[in-house]
């Protein structure tokens, strides 16, 4: 299998502390891959660069076959942008735009904006029908589904989630989880950093980082993904809305004991 991810001895250095040190790591295309690490390890300095918001001290990092350290500014936004899906654990949705326009803002930097295509992301992680709903309006888990869609409509190569469950409950955590089953499923290369040993049982493989070295790195016999992956679109469609109908009536009944 080919790699679509090489990092060769990458450091990096922010004022005399070395967050990563000397990191040598290779990612095969359509691996499901966990990155933990107590904190301070340098986990979110590598996702940084993976993820192109940050460029390392030395070393080099090839994403399928180019060289990012080849790259202008304009060069790594247009890689992030075309090339990579960005989970984060705060959602990062612009407040005074609705579900449905949050999803299509990674269009518009992309290429032409669709709204069906949007509307068709939004209703892969069951949100469809609270797409013209601001984030204001939506519960923790719903917005983390918004993020992910719009993590996926550009279709990049690999997905980056940090913390993808961190901000969640339990219900929300195993849907998250089983929405990242489905799309490794597909064939989606996931890199994602977490400080949960049962979020990281998911993955294929998990390395750990200490003090900014790769102090660990294993083959991961992952968890089967629940929901089971043999229903049917609708099935799962339908368990997706009872889970956010139940995520509803949870959230009101805690208000009205407020």
């Amino acid at each position: 299998m080919s790699a679509i991810l090489e990092i060769q001895n990458v450091s990096k250095i922010y004022g005399g502390v070395k967050a990563l040190q000397n990191i040598q790591l290779l990612v095969p295309q359509g691996q499901w891959l966990a990155v933990m690490g107590p904190s301070g390890s340098g986990k979110t300095t590598l996702m940084n660069i993976i993820g192109c918001l940050d460029t390392p001290t030395s070393g080099r990092v090839i994403m399928d076959g180019l060289d990012l350290g080849s790259l202008s500014h304009s060069g790594l936004t247009a890689i992030r942008r075309e090339s990579i899906g960005l989970i984060f654990q705060e959602f990062h949705l612009i407040s005074y735009l609705t579900a449905l326009e949050n999803v299509m803002v990674a269009q518009y930097y992309h290429s032409l904006v669709d709204e069906n295509e949007a509307l068709e992301a939004l209703a892969g992680v069951g949100l469809k029908e609270r797409a013209k709903h601001l984030p204001r309006q939506l519960s923790g888990g719903e917005q983390q589904r918004v993020c992910i869609a719009r993590a996926l409509i550009n279709h990049p190569k690999v997905i980056l989630a940090d913390e993808p469950t961190g901000n969640l409950d339990e219900t929300n955590e195993r849907l998250v989880m089983f929405i990242l089953h489905r799309l490794h499923k597909q064939g989606s290369t996931i890199i994602m950093v977490t400080h949960a040993p049962d979020v990281a049982a998911h993955a294929e493989r998990i390395i750990v980082l200490e003090h900014g070295r790769l102090a660990s790195d294993r083959e991961n016999n992952p968890v089967v993904s629940q929901p089971s992956e043999q229903k049917s679109a609708d099935s799962r469609a339908e368990e997706l809305n009872q889970n956010q109908k139940s995520e509803e009536s949870f959230l009101a009944g805690t208000m009205a004991a407020v």
